[in-house]
């Protein structure tokens, strides 16, 4: 955003403080309670809007933790056309439960999954639904506080920390950047992929974590594109490859960073973040993949953008579209996997006690 802009737009961005700051008192005060759980809640949030990483890094967690105990997550389930709390099963869709929760029951069989405004309400309901549960991970947490997460992990992003961002309007900030007191571990997320000790410690020092507070750091690590609707069918991103991006994501800057060192060249075809596309979307995207003048063209889209992609499966095939999916994993710098797990499991274990 211009410089101009945030000046003008900083007093709004005062109202707005001023409300969080409110809310935020009526729950140190205790006029306003969070409810606490006997089983182990984990919390993955972050104090800005979007694009600092929340679903691959819930998506991490609960692969790490399902070989072990078993597990739930619970979403809003943001641009759901549903209300309530929502099991999610094989009949579900993305209409129903919303992008980001499909995506976790796809991947994870062994994972229940549900979806409710009221996180209170849908613990108590998962729970319910399922008794054997022995953790839940709470997606997008940090903001909703009428449930205390057990352990709350923070992500913010390396290209843009929340120590140099605003509230909004004026920035991307939910709250006040006080707010990241609350949180037990903190993630900065999105790295480089290679992060040397010193820049390493710059951010620790700009974040400025209080004494209970673990700082790591990750990385997405993309991995070789499926077909969509075909998971075994693969294929590599070469310098010869021209591609057409379908995204409805809160940021692509990561991704493009990616993908202008394997191709030749990318054409975009941008949407607002959980955007549902329509079909007119679809005839813009088989006519924008014809326009490429290219022998070795492909469509190229997202795991979560696939999710609202699938809604038009049948017009999908009538255009017989190249359309291919591109996944990515967690990874994590120099040996933060391994204390990030212990930390986990230390967690969980105390619970136990």
């Amino acid at each position: 955003m211009h410089p101009l802009f945030k000046i003008l737009l900083a007093p709004f961005s005062l109202l707005y403080g001023l409300g969080v700051a409110i809310h935020d008192l009526l729950y140190r005060q205790e006029i306003l309670r969070s409810t606490e759980f006997s089983v182990p809640v984990i919390g993955v949030g972050n104090l800005s809007v979007g694009g600092s990483g929340k679903t691959p890094h819930v998506e991490y967690l609960a692969d790490f933790l399902r070989t072990y105990i078993n597990v739930g997550i619970l979403s809003r389930g943001y641009k759901r056309k549903t209300r309530g709390f929502l099991l999610l099963t094989e009949n579900t869709t993305a209409t129903d439960a919303g992008d980001e929760p499909m995506q976790y029951f796809r991947k994870y069989s062994d994972v229940t999954v549900a979806v409710a405004e009221n996180r209170s309400y849908g613990i108590i309901n998962l729970m319910g639904n399922r008794p054997n549960l022995q953790c839940i991970l709470l997606d997008d947490s940090l903001q909703h506080r009428a449930v205390q997460a057990g352990f709350s992990i923070l992500l913010t992003e390396y290209s843009l920390p929340f120590t140099r961002d605003y509230l909004l309007p004026s920035g991307r900030l939910r709250e006040w950047r006080s707010g990241y007191q609350r949180a037990d571990t903190i993630i900065i997320s999105k790295c480089p992929p290679t992060l040397s000790a010193e820049n390493r410690q710059k951010m620790i020092d700009e974040i400025k974590p209080y004494p209970h507070q673990k700082i790591f750091f990750s990385y997405y690590e993309y991995q070789a594109p499926y077909r969509f609707q075909y998971p075994s069918l693969t294929t590599q991103l070469t310098t010869g490859t021209d591609i057409l991006l379908i995204s409805a994501i809160a940021n692509t800057d990561y991704l493009l960073d990616y993908l202008r060192q394997k191709v030749n060249t990318i054409r975009t075809l941008e949407f607002p973040d959980h955007y549902f596309f329509e079909k007119t979307d679809i005839g813009t995207l088989k006519n924008e993949y014809e326009r490429l003048n290219s022998r070795n063209k492909i469509i190229l889209t997202t795991e979560k953008d696939a999710i609202r992609l699938e809604l038009h499966l049948n017009l999908l095939r009538d255009y017989q579209l190249p359309i291919f999916v591109l996944p990515l994993r967690i990874c994590f710098h120099d040996k933060d996997e391994e204390a990030f797990q212990d930390t986990i499991a230390d967690y969980l274990l105390s619970v136990r006690k």
